[in-house]
Formats: structure tokens, sequence, C-alpha cells
């Protein structure tokens, strides 16, 4: 499967060429250690040294997210119906702020909190992607802003964190004891996407190089209402996840109120033996 390049609907292909002439267009999840419970040495590197290509890679790109025929691209301004994903997926995930190809025999999941959905992930075969879009000042920059306080925070957890260069920029890979984790982040018009992929070992390539056709083909929408810069867009879950999450919390809830009064019961009863006890005495 080849990230560059991939086209346009046929119905909008001719119309397209005219416009840029002759330049050239462009199964079940594993289980994969979280980042936080994986401890290991400690390794550097830094941002001003020469880094090595990522695997898959082939260098970096020239990124216009409005203009350009490789994403991701800026909703707002582009039509995500001018394009055929059909190569990489046969159906979009629409969060409201992304809107994201899912790749073949893939599963999303959503990652509960104590009362709500904490994070939404895209399981295949290969290791878990989970996608964040950003608010990003319009000067742009905003990944590579990020880049050594990730690095930072990823080794201060114990894992050996490298930077190697991806098609867009710099991307951060840690290593644990049962996978590995790479980050990246591409930037937009005020705003920024990053991936971030969880992989077995032995599978680290096959899912950044899946994680690196999906972004290519994600669409991120900003809009104009004020966020601050370096806070997650909100997403808005298909209906049919938000009964799946909402048929969860319910249950978290019972789950609660059960345990609550079970230990309600488990006290009364510890209370009522000591009672006797101290009659008989």
């Amino acid at each position: 499967m080849a990230l560059w390049p991939f086209g346009k609907n046929s119905k909008h292909q001719q119309e397209h060429e005219e416009q840029q002439g002759q330049e050239w267009q462009s199964g079940g999840p594993e289980s994969v250690e979280p980042a936080e419970s994986v401890q290991a040495e400690v390794s550097g590197e830094s941002a001003d040294t020469e880094l090595p290509l990522a695997s898959g890679a082939t260098g970096v790109v020239e990124h216009d997210p409005v203009s350009g025929d490789v994403g991701p691209f800026d909703g707002d301004s582009v039509e995500i119906n001018d394009f055929d994903f059909s190569d990489f997926g046969v159906s979009i995930l629409n969060l409201g702020s992304m809107r994201i190809p899912l790749p073949q025999e893939s599963q999303v999941q959503v990652e509960m909190g104590d009362q709500s959905p904490r994070m939404l992930h895209i399981v295949t075969h290969h290791g878990r992607i989970t996608p964040v879009a950003f608010a990003a000042p319009s000067s742009g920059g905003q990944w590579d802003q990020s880049v050594d306080e990730i690095a930072d925070g990823m080794r201060g957890q114990g894992m050996p964190v490298t930077l190697e260069m991806g098609p867009w920029g710099r991307e951060v890979v840690g290593t644990g004891t049962n996978g590995v984790i790479r980050i990246f982040g591409v930037d937009g018009p005020r705003w920024m996407l990053r991936m971030t992929c969880a992989a077995p070992a032995g599978k680290e390539e096959q899912l950044a190089s899946l994680a690196r056709e999906m972004a290519a083909r994600t669409f991120v929408y900003r809009g104009n209402d004020p966020i601050l810069a370096g806070n997650s867009l909100p997403v808005i879950l298909p209906q049919q996840l938000a009964e799946q999450v909402q048929q969860a919390v319910q249950q978290r809830a019972q789950q609660q109120m059960a345990q609550q009064g079970q230990t309600h019961e488990d006290m009364q009863r510890l209370a009522n033996n000591q009672q006797q006890n101290g009659n008989q005495q």
C-alpha cells in the first residue's frame, strides 16, 4: 500500500488535471503494553543531531493541507468527497473534528475514564493507533515545539527514546520490554494532528507505515471557535459508538452502586456482630 499518491474521484479528475497541468500528483487486535507500565534504561538524542530516517519513510515531504494531494488535509477548506480512499479502507470514521478512513479489518475502541470516554483508539492487526487533533497557533510549529516535551516525558517514565525523521518531520520513538511507542504529528492551519502508535515487538514497522497512511488520508476540521492552542479539538462520537459508551457508563454506575451496597451490608454485619459479642460479654 503506497503512501504517495492516492487519487481523487473520477468525476473530479479531469478538472483537477486541467488545473495542475503536467505536475505530478503527488482481523483481531494485538495486546500492547501501555507506555506508563514499561521500565527500561534511559537514552537521549539531541534535536540538533542529524536524525536517522524512520523505517518506511523516504524523506520529508512538502505538506500542503489545502492545495496538496497528500494529507492530513484541512477539512474546512478541502472536500473529502473529492477523494477516493477505497484502496485503503471501506468506511470513514466521522468524529466531528476529524474524519479518518479506517484501515481494512480495523476496529474502533473507546477507552473509558471514570465517568466519560477518555480516548479513542483504532485497533489493527499490527497494534493500536490513537489519533488526536489539537488547536494550534496560526504561526504553526506546534508539533516541533511538542517533540522535546513528549520525549522528555517518556524518558521520565524510564523508557529509552530516540528521534527519527519521518515524512512530516521528527518522530518520537520509545522502546519498552513489550513493544514500541511511536508518536508523530503534522501541523495544519491552526491545528495539529498527532498519531500515537503502540505496537507489540516485531510489528512496529508495519504499524508505523499504516499510521502514516491513515494520517495522509485524514481530514481535520478546526472550525472558527476560539480554542486555546494545545487543547484538543472536541470529538463527537457516531451514534452507534455513543450508545455503546452510554451503556458502558450505565453499567459502570450500576457496578459501583452494587459494590457500595455490598460494602454497606458488610459494615453493617460487622457492626451487628461486634454488638452481639459485646452483649454476650
